[in-house]
């Protein structure tokens, strides 16, 4: 009898997002639960260890070094370098980038479309888009000479980018001479391959008043102020009332008495959408530091009241008439130095995430019985930390008379000697939730990335990490299918990364080849 292979999780995966089973429901159904069950008999082991002195980022398989010069790799067994790009000086380094995927079933101009890229702000305003596999420019815009681009986020995910500015805050001299600067920061706006330009958009206080910061995000102006408040405009309304002027990208164009290409150096690309006059408001709130999210179904936000005393307390709203909805104000019964945090859940099932430091509850919005046009909070299930079941210590302390004092005093929910909750992550292919505790053990920290199933919270799976874990510096933990992957900062920027690969468990190794023989 020829040899038994057990089937490769991540082919099992890939067959079925091609539609590869049956259409039968029981078939699919039982795949699934075959990719569950082999996940349970696998484990994770740290396969790969890496320092650097300039951040690390990590985006579908692939890791970045020497702010995106160098990509290597993570799918194969060990990590393998893709490409390495030119050395380069400090002005043109690459300070942000996101990477984008081919569309299904669109027709894209060139053969080079249809393969991944990365969309790259350097430190010298130009906007590149590179190949994700072999690091070749296949693209390149000047943005502008009269600020410095900073930030790339998606305004749609995968379709509009938004490229934001620094903010103004004017010379020194101009400052000291009483020059006011009026010009916040600027938004450029793309449409990705081809490549064209949406506008330029500034933001200015003579508008807005004593703007503080703003942002773009799916098609949503939202413009910040220092006291709290948050306001809501639409950007299609603004570029279809203030543009001054059509520009397109490689085309000549004449601007404030200067000739030049519309996106090549030195002319770059003017501000052609300046509001003279106050937008159309959709939509303001008033929240402490200004946290506002927007999500659930129907739409609903959630906010902290704008006062310093209700940090940590979430009042869950609707949407289309502000009402707060039934067991809406959400609050932790925590005591600890670091605060809670809550946001929709990234599954799109209109469910809410709260975590805190030994629970995590995820919160489900229903509508209330015989009134559909009121909805309620309610909790869907809650994960809880492991740990010993109390609020206070007793110490006991002797006195210069020999007299026996006993003092208690309360523990933090967040005290490092209990397992913490510290990161919690939604990974979509597998539909689970993936939750990093950490433990001081004596003097270091020892953490474990736990899988959760995202329907009920049962846990699937425990990974331990090798390596320690110190609370004090930044951390960040990708689950990708078969990939766990763990960024570290340390202080004097010393960055470490950590990549653990999915493999059978030893045991069961060794019964495969006593099979395969």
């Amino acid at each position: 009898m020829g040899p038994t292979r057990k089937p490769n999780v991540c082919s099992r995966l890939s067959r079925r997002a091609l539609g590869c089973f049956s259409r039968d429901a029981g078939v699919v159904q039982r795949t699934n639960l075959g990719i569950l069950r082999a996940l349970e008999s696998t484990k994770f082991k740290n396969v790969w260890t890496t320092h650097s002195r300039s951040p690390i980022a990590y985006e579908r398989g692939r890791i970045y070094f020497d702010n995106y010069r160098r990509c290597v790799s993570s799918v194969a067994s060990e990590p393998r370098k893709l490409y390495e790009m030119p050395k380069c000086s400090k002005s043109e380094k690459i300070e942000d980038a996101l990477l984008w995927e081919c569309p299904v079933g669109d027709i894209l101009p060139n053969s080079s479309d249809y393969k991944s890229s990365l969309i790259a702000l350097t430190a010298h305003n130009w906007l590149l888009r590179i190949s994700a596999t072999t690091g070749k420019i296949l693209e390149k815009i000047y943005l502008a000479p009269y600020c410095k681009f900073r930030y790339l986020s998606w305004d749609t995910p995968q379709e509009v980018i938004a490229v934001k500015s620094a903010q103004n805050r004017g010379s020194a001299v101009a400052r000291q001479a009483g020059i006011q600067q009026h010009v916040l920061l600027y938004l450029a706006v793309f449409r990705v391959l081809p490549f064209s330009l949406v506008g330029i958009l500034e933001i200015n206080k003579k508008i807005f008043g004593n703007v503080t910061d703003a942002t773009l995000s799916h098609g949503i102006l939202i413009v910040m102020y220092s006291s709290g408040l948050v306001r809501l405009y639409s950007f299609q309304t603004i570029a279809e009332q203030f543009m001054q002027q059509k520009l397109d990208l490689g085309c000549a164009c004449r601007w404030g008495g200067t000739t030049g290409t519309v996106g090549e150096a030195p002319f770059g690309i003017p501000c052609n959408i300046k509001i003279t006059d106050m937008p159309p408001l959709l939509f303001e709130v008033s929240s402490l530091e200004n946290a506002f999210q927007i999500g659930g179904h129907p739409w609903h936000y959630i906010v902290t009241p704008n006062k310093k005393k209700q940090k940590g307390v979430f009042h869950i709203c609707a949407l289309k008439d502000n009402s707060l909805a039934k067991n809406g104000i959400q609050e932790m019964d925590c005591c600890s130095l670091e605060s809670d945090w809550i946001y929709f859940h990234p599954d799109a099932s209109g469910r809410i995430i709260h975590v805190g430091p030994n629970q995590v509850k995820v919160l489900k919005l229903t509508e209330i019985e015989n009134n559909s046009s009121q909805h309620q909070i309610s909790e869907d299930f809650v994960i809880l930390a492991n740990r010993e079941n109390h609020k206070n210590e007793n110490v006991l302390t002797v006195t210069a008379s020999g007299r026996v004092v006993k003092k208690s005093f309360n523990l933090l929910d967040d005290d490092p000697e209990q397992e913490t909750f510290k990161i919690v992550d939604y990974e979509d292919e597998l539909d689970l939730l993936s939750v990093v505790a950490v433990t001081q053990i004596d003097a270091e920290g020892k953490a474990h990335l736990d899988f959760h199933c995202n329907e009920y919270g049962t846990l699937l799976k425990s990974i331990p990490l090798v390596e320690s874990w110190d609370v004090t510096y930044s951390h960040e933990v990708y689950f990708d299918r078969d990939l766990v992957l763990h960024i570290e900062q340390k202080p004097n920027r010393v960055f470490s990364c950590y990549v653990y690969q999915m493999i059978c468990d030893t045991g069961e190794e060794e019964e495969t080849i006593n099979r395969s023989c």
